[in-house]
């Protein structure tokens, strides 16, 4: 099929490959016709209520409060917030309603251990890190560094750091969990004791002198533990994160999946890796990319088949780190069935301790039911805001 482009009644013309792609997952071209008119959406930090006004005069646009998720607001599409004194202050972020709505989901609570296993590029896990307060922590997971570096980047912006730690490492085998018990490793010798080194308070860059003696130390550790998976690299740690005054012995430690029911994470986001095509604004950028790159990216069966298995293998493994009687959220910003509804009905016939919840607080939401009862679509049309499919799970303890 060629790649010619076809006028919608949309003033963004899409490729016909494309439209026989939406039609052949039952999606309507018209979504990308809202897009004009969906609204952007931005998170106040809460505490910043009352500069407000502010920041209305500064961007010459009203904030409109969104009436179903707390801390949200929209402004007018075209409104640009970067060069902001708010946004520089950390006052304000750039997140899509419906990516608030996955993260609401979890049902964070004071206390939780919370894993994104997706984090990147940062902003559901600034909202995590907002929701948790004071207590509790948060592991950020990404496989690519420059885009968690990116995420770390926010933390220090949003002085929100103080609870997380961040691993670059690959989210389908990342096995740490929180760190909330002592080692029950009783391995250590002698002379591996002597060489550990305790993780002090993190800094953007250690003396020359320490950076060294780290090393050497992380090599002697490794080369005493023969480890046959590469560890994740822990790029960032706050300093109430549950790392300092650890040793990368203690740090870094696996368990079986007995323990890690008992002491894994209480909740688990699982924002999978996906085609993008419900993220309205991702599928606008190909005007200027070029069809041709949407093709690649999105519409390659060889492409989207490795897609689909990686979700799966992501959900898999957030399940395996999830504590029993913990919850669970997968989302995907794709409209397919296969990304979405395909993924969940592999994974509960793999898994017999799994079960689906309903979200409780999406009694409110402007969202429909998805193909499967209890997961939820948003999408321009029904929702005025991007595409973003969410379901959640609970461990059952069997």
């Amino acid at each position: 099929m060629d790649n010619e482009v076809v006028e919608t009644s949309s003033e963004l013309p899409l490729p016909e490959d494309f439209l026989h792609f939406l039609n052949q997952n039952g999606l309507d071209p018209s979504i990308y016709v809202a897009s004009h008119s969906t609204p952007r959406y931005i998170r106040l930090k809460p505490g910043s209520e009352a500069q407000l006004p502010e920041i209305e005069a500064e961007i010459k646009c009203k904030l409109n409060e969104v009436s179903w998720l707390p801390n949200f607001y929209y402004l007018l599409p075209e409104v640009r917030i970067a060069s902001t004194k708010a946004y520089q202050e950390g006052k304000i972020y750039g997140i899509d309603a419906a990516s608030g709505a996955a993260v609401v989901a979890l049902d964070i609570s004071q206390g939780d251990h919370v894993l994104d296993l997706c984090a990147a590029p940062g902003a559901k896990l600034c909202m995590i890190l907002d929701l948790l307060g004071c207590s509790g922590s948060v592991t950020g997971v990404d496989v690519a560094r420059h885009r968690l570096a990116a995420s770390r980047t926010m933390l220090q912006k949003y002085a929100l750091g103080d609870r997380c730690r961040l691993f670059v490492a690959d989210g389908t085998t990342f096995s740490l969990i929180p760190v909330r018990v002592e080692s029950n490793s009783k391995s250590c010798n002698a002379e591996m004791e002597k060489n550990l080194e305790i993780y002090k308070e993190w800094t953007p860059r250690r003396p020359w002198k320490e950076r060294k003696r780290m090393a050497k130390a992380m090599e002697y550790i490794d080369s005493m533990m023969s480890r046959q998976v590469q560890d994740p690299e822990l790029i960032f740690y706050g300093r109430h994160s549950g790392v300092v005054g650890l040793s990368k012995h203690d740090v870094f430690q696996t368990f079986d999946d007995i323990e890690i029911s008992q002491f894994g994470y209480d909740k688990v986001l699982v924002d999978a890796e996906c085609t993008h095509d419900g993220s309205i604004k991702h599928i606008q950028k190909f005007e200027q990319w070029g069809w041709t790159t949407l093709s690649r990216r999105v519409l390659d069966a060889e492409r989207t088949d490795a897609l689909t298995v990686l979700q799966l293998k992501l959900l898999t493994n957030g399940f395996r780190l999830l504590k029993a009687g913990g919850c669970l959220v997968y989302s995907t910003c794709s409209l397919t069935v296969a990304q979405n509804e395909d993924i969940v009905e592999q994974f509960l016939s793999r898994h017999v301790s799994a079960e689906l919840l309903e979200i409780e607080a999406a009694k409110n939401w402007p969202c429909r039911q998805a193909r499967i009862p209890k997961t939820l679509r948003f999408d321009p049309l029904t929702s005025s805001t991007s595409g973003l499919f969410v379901a959640k799970f609970t461990k059952l303890d069997i």
